[in-house]
């Protein structure tokens, strides 16, 4: 009988062993019972939460404005008369009584004149006539009659002076003459319009305001208004009107600005910044406001004893990244994840942002912030 060889053999114990070692495995890791199972946390659902203490904020409302100047008047003829001279060139700048046109005054100085003479006579009459009728050597109706002279020729003084006066019309304030309608020799009516006098040293921004807007606003605030080119104006809000306008139920306003630099503004457009009072916000995403059962805007945050609350907060101001709320406790326990997952009331595992454990949303994925029902 042929022999096995030796190494022939071997390697059949050692295929016999490994399949001997599969099918029964290691009894020494049987076990007659199941592993324990760890004990279940009690603890609420986990969200991230941020503290955050209010900070100062100062609120500002943007409107688009007009402007006009402080003081603009149209100059407009008294009397009738033919433009006799233009003492000040269109464009100057004058002083309150500066005669700004003379008319043709038709010998108003010389009527002027005779009139005062025969208001000295009067008087001079007058008082004689007194003297007589305390002697009672003239009769009281005697004395009525010089009295009602007396009285006309006052009168016409009176009316012969501003006659004169009307046809040397005057600036009735510091400004700049412009817009000089008329030339030398043009016969001007009364009621007609020659000229325009404009102070433009301060201005005046003129805008509207929304009903939600106004109620911030009071007189004295601060101004600043931005022009076309890049400049500002500083001034204060001096005016709200107390009644809205029925068609488009807003608000007139106005603000006094400083011009300096008499720059040429008054007619054109700024935009006008109010700056409010300031007021302790908290700054919190945008994506954070929800919406409460009374559909105000509201923010959730956690109490000291770990649970959900939902307070209704009041929008200050807000941009595409922040929100700007007041009306929340201070400091503040807010939750930054999770909100959207939890209820009034709930009890939960808050986890501070920077111990948070949820993992960052990859490159061009959004985080999960709570949602406006």
């Amino acid at each position: 009988m042929r022999r096995i060889p030796f190494s022939y053999a071997l390697a059949s114990l050692l295929v016999l062993a490994l399949v001997i070692w599969l099918a029964f495995g290691n009894f020494q890791r049987f076990q007659t019972s199941a592993p324990e199972t760890s004990p279940r946390s009690d603890s609420g659902p986990r969200v991230e939460i941020a503290e955050q203490q209010s900070t100062p904020f100062i609120p500002q409302q943007i409107v688009q404005g007009q402007l006009t100047a402080e003081r603009e008047t149209t100059l407009r003829a008294n009397i009738a008369g033919f433009v006799a001279e233009k003492p000040v060139a269109q464009g100057s700048r004058v002083e309150e009584g500066d005669t700004l046109l003379v008319l043709d005054n038709d010998a108003l100085p010389e009527q002027l004149q005779q009139a005062r003479d025969e208001l000295a006579v009067a008087e001079a009459e007058y008082a004689g006539a007194r003297n007589l009728r305390q002697r009672e050597l003239i009769s009281q109706p005697e004395l009525l009659r010089l009295q009602s002279a007396l009285s006309a020729s006052a009168a016409s003084v009176a009316q012969l002076q501003n006659q004169l006066d009307d046809s040397r019309p005057t600036a009735p304030f510091d400004g700049v003459l412009g817009r000089v309608q008329v030339e030398l020799g043009d016969l001007l009516q009364p009621g007609e319009e020659w000229g325009q006098l404009v102070d433009d040293r301060r201005l005046k921004g003129a805008a509207w305001v929304s009903q939600q807007q106004v109620g911030d606003l009071s007189e004295g605030l601060p101004v600043t208004a931005r022009l076309l080119n890049g400049d500002h104006l500083e001034g204060e809000l001096t005016f709200i009107s107390h009644r809205a306008e029925e068609a488009t139920r807003t608000f007139y306003i106005e603000a006094t600005l400083d011009n300096p630099a008499d720059k040429r503004l008054a007619g054109g457009s700024a935009e006008l910044t109010i700056t409010l009072p300031p007021r302790q916000v908290h700054t919190l995403s945008p994506a954070l406001l929800s919406l409460n059962s009374e559909g105000q805007l509201a923010v959730k945050h956690l109490d000291e004893n770990d649970q959900v609350q939902q307070t209704a907060v009041e929008l200050v101001s807000a941009d595409i990244q922040r929100a700007y709320v007041t009306g929340l406790p201070d400091p503040l326990r807010l939750i930054t994840l999770g909100a959207g997952m939890v209820e009034t009331g709930d009890t939960v595992t808050p986890v501070p942002v920077e111990d948070a454990t949820i993992s960052q949303p990859q490159a061009g994925q959004d985080s999960v912030h709570a949602p406006v029902d």
